[in-house]
């Protein structure tokens, strides 16, 4: 059976899933936001040996400094629990942003990325500056964390999107998955476009596609 770890680094809530029987080397998935929402692959990935790590930087977005928190952890976990130096991280919709955006700063400490549904451009979400919902709450603290205003924020290029080459340059491949029929995050809007600018650069990436 399984054992959960919880615990606090820096005042911020963590979460470590050891497996019964640990995989060689102590491989890991780091789900970068959201531990239990659609965790099929979590769950299988468990059974076969690997640990599952979630430390808490909700409402972040991506920000620096949420990737210099994640690296703390990061650094904390592999010293503490002597996991493998490289995750693969699992970014869900907003955490698409953290997962991304700690590969670009730290591409040493990632071994792929998964992204369900994610979040590749902080104006499609929170924004809801193109065919998506948006959050007028979550994009006002957004915009606090990036220091954006109403008239910068279109022209922001620090988004997972703006920097698909540079990630692509990393060597780190992506496996992507998108709901066709999604409105929170339109795929047309992140996964999509996101896609030929990862591939043109070298990127290797794999995407799924559902109804």
């Amino acid at each position: 059976m399984s054992q959960t770890i919880e615990f606090t680094l820096d005042g911020r809530a963590a979460t470590l899933i050891v497996p019964e029987s640990p995989a060689p080397g102590n491989p890991w998935v780091w789900r970068t936001e959201f531990l239990y929402a659609f965790n099929q692959a979590d769950l299988a990935l468990l059974a076969r040996g690997f640990h599952i790590a979630y430390y808490c930087v909700s409402n972040e977005y991506g920000s620096p400094a949420a990737i210099a928190a994640f690296h703390r952890f990061h650094d904390y976990l592999v010293e503490t629990y002597h996991l493998s130096p490289r995750a693969a991280l699992f970014g869900f919709s907003r955490g698409g942003l953290y997962a991304c955006n700690y590969a670009i700063a730290y591409p040493a400490d990632c071994t792929c990325l998964y992204l369900d549904a994610p979040v590749l451009d902080i104006r499609s979400w929170p924004g809801g500056l193109g065919c998506g919902d948006g959050d007028p709450d979550c994009w006002a603290q957004c915009k606090a964390l990036y220091g954006l205003t109403d008239d910068s924020a279109p022209g922001f290029a620090q988004n997972p999107l703006d920097q698909a080459a540079r990630l692509a340059a990393c060597g780190i491949p992506v496996v992507g998955v998108a709901g066709l029929a999604d409105t929170t995050v339109p795929y047309s809007e992140n996964l999509q476009r996101f896609t030929p600018r990862f591939r043109a650069a070298g990127g290797k990436i794999r995407v799924i596609e559902k109804p």
